[in-house]
């Protein structure tokens, strides 16, 4: 049985870094100047944040809201469309031994090729626009979730297959009420891993691919030399990639119950 440790002992790991983070600047362990002390960033981060955007006529006063927009836009429909194509090719990839010959190889040739590897394909045939984005943050999360949920199918009780056809069950009846079911857990394994690597897609497209967006700020501060805001927008990224983790497994709780109240029956 696994206990839960009290939320404030989940924040002494995080605080003991940005501790020695703060020495590290302080007692000048590192080059001065190169990175930025925590106090640093949390004022620039306010000022992104919460600055007026006509005051200080600076790309990094009261920008923050919109980038985060711009981002998590992108991140929701390349990670959406993903799942949509992903789940289903898994599920049949897992049921079929014929679509396994047929469609998993491909995936298989192409899933080690990282997201860098495909930007000048991305822009050479979608341009400098979202659709960009979101080739390249659907491209990162399909193939987690489309591993995941063929490996949830070919997991499924072999015991619970043969009752239900001895049940008379038909396919549909079948996939929809045993495989599924069965798989869904490993679905989720998937999408977990899917989002984090679509918001991982989504900085490296925007570096390049869009004008707008996290990514697209972090890299311009880096040409500027504002390690602060780079900084700010690392957490920033964390911190959506993290709320973003947190809904899947709560979802996955709420839909996967029937398996608490079978481990407890």
């Amino acid at each position: 049985m696994r206990t839960r440790l009290p939320a404030p002992w989940l924040l002494v790991l995080p605080a003991l870094l940005v501790a020695l983070w703060h020495f590290a600047v302080d007692l000048r362990w590192v080059t001065e100047g190169l990175i930025p002390s925590p106090a640093q960033v949390l004022r620039s981060w306010y000022t992104w944040i919460f600055g007026s955007t006509t005051a200080m006529l600076s790309p990094y006063s009261g920008t923050w809201l919109d980038n985060v927009v711009y981002s998590s836009r992108r991140v929701l429909q390349g990670f959406g469309l993903a799942a949509l194509a992903a789940i289903p090719l898994g599920l049949l990839i897992g049921w079929s031994r014929l679509a396994s010959r047929v469609i998993d190889p491909t995936i298989q040739l192409l899933r080690p090729v990282p997201i860098t590897a495909w930007l000048p394909f991305a822009i050479a045939v979608f341009g400098i626009y979202d659709a960009s984005a979101l080739f390249l943050i659907g491209l990162g999360a399909f193939y987690p979730i489309v591993v995941n949920t063929t490996h949830g199918v070919r997991d499924t009780n072999l015991l619970l297959l043969r009752a239900a056809r001895m049940l008379g069950a038909g396919n549909g009846t079948v996939l929809a009420k045993v495989i599924f079911p069965s798989a869904l857990p490993s679905i989720f394994t998937g999408l977990r891993l899917g989002i984090g690597i679509a918001w991982t897609a989504v900085i490296v497209a925007e570096m390049i691919a869009v004008k707008s967006g996290l990514g697209y700020v972090l890299w311009d501060a880096y040409y500027v030399g504002r390690m602060d805001i780079c900084v700010a927008t690392m957490f920033s990224v964390g911190l959506l990639g993290f709320i973003s983790d947190r809904l899947i497994v709560w979802a996955a709780r709420f839909l996967l119950r029937w398996r608490t109240l079978e481990a407890h029956g």
